[in-house]
């Protein structure tokens, strides 16, 4: 089998799964290469994400792995299927694959969720919005890869509008809903696309007023996407260097609580949405 020289994040998980399976097994490369009867390097390209593995060989490796978890091991041999080219593809070229990876996560995800304390979630974002956020950024991009992010940008939101849409929670920090990107005209605009977003039946968005106070992690922003099963859940951190991405067991912990504690002190949604209409108010 042809060995991928740029495995895409979807392939790269798969592969670190299977190497979680073989090393909780207690096996190194080596003697699992033996187990099973093929070559170290076969080993290690699938744990890579370097080769193409088959659903049925992700349960074979999980029977000589002694994977009790049938619910984990169905979820990563559907890691395997639906080889087509996504959407996101054509901006391969282009821009970074960061961005590229969180596409490919938030089209597979069961729920998305995104904390954020000084702009509007990406996937809620409308273009001006956008592309004022994306002017800011140091070095700044010429003009033409600006419209690039702003179009991958806007593209990425058919996760919310597909049949069925993706469940999505947008927990927001008041100071992003008065920070002025772009004006009083945008912001308005962005703001009233963010109320109309949330009266979806599948998008709830909360928002945490300055009264709230200090509450943990508020210094950052981030992004959780749920998988089938809670092992292959993923974080997105929105770095200035580019999109980092975590799935460490005790990762996931962490950041679940951040999360959970996030929308304790938010407010609900009617409160969120009085909220947002007073800021509408004020500009």
């Amino acid at each position: 089998m042809a060995v991928r020289n740029n495995p895409t994040g979807r392939q790269l998980r798969l592969g670190a799964e299977l190497r979680k399976l073989r090393e909780r097994a207690g096996l190194t490369s080596t003697a699992a290469s033996q187990l099973l009867g093929m070559k170290q390097a076969q080993v290690s390209n699938m744990e890579t994400g370097r080769v193409g593995v088959s659903a049925e060989r992700v349960r074979t490796l999980a029977c000589h792995y002694a994977c009790s978890d049938k619910a984990l091991v169905e979820a990563i041999a559907d890691m395997t299927g639906d080889r087509r080219r996504g959407w996101w593809e054509e901006y391969r070229e282009i821009l970074p694959t960061g961005l590229l990876d969180l596409a490919e996560v938030e089209h597979h995800a069961t729920r998305l969720c995104t904390a954020i304390t000084v702009h509007i979630p990406g996937l809620l974002q409308i273009p001006d919005h956008a592309r004022e956020l994306i002017h800011q950024v140091v070095p700044e991009f010429p003009p033409p890869d600006v419209e690039h992010r702003v179009s991958f940008r806007i593209k990425r939101q058919a996760v919310l509008f597909r049949d069925p849409p993706t469940p999505y929670l947008a927990i927001v920090h008041e100071a992003a809903l008065r920070m002025q990107f772009g004006g009083p005209d945008v912001t308005k605009r962005q703001l009233r696309h963010l109320l109309d977003m949330g009266e979806r039946d599948h998008i709830t968005v909360k928002v945490i007023p300055f009264a709230a106070g200090s509450f943990p992690g508020s210094g950052q922003s981030l992004f959780y996407s749920s998988g089938q099963v809670p092992q292959l859940d993923t974080v997105h951190l929105d770095q200035s260097h580019g999109p980092t991405f975590l799935d460490a067991e005790a990762q996931l912990e962490m950041y679940r609580v951040l999360l959970d504690r996030w929308e304790a002190i938010a407010l609900d949604v009617t409160r969120s949405r009085d909220l947002i209409h007073n800021v509408i108010r004020d500009l």
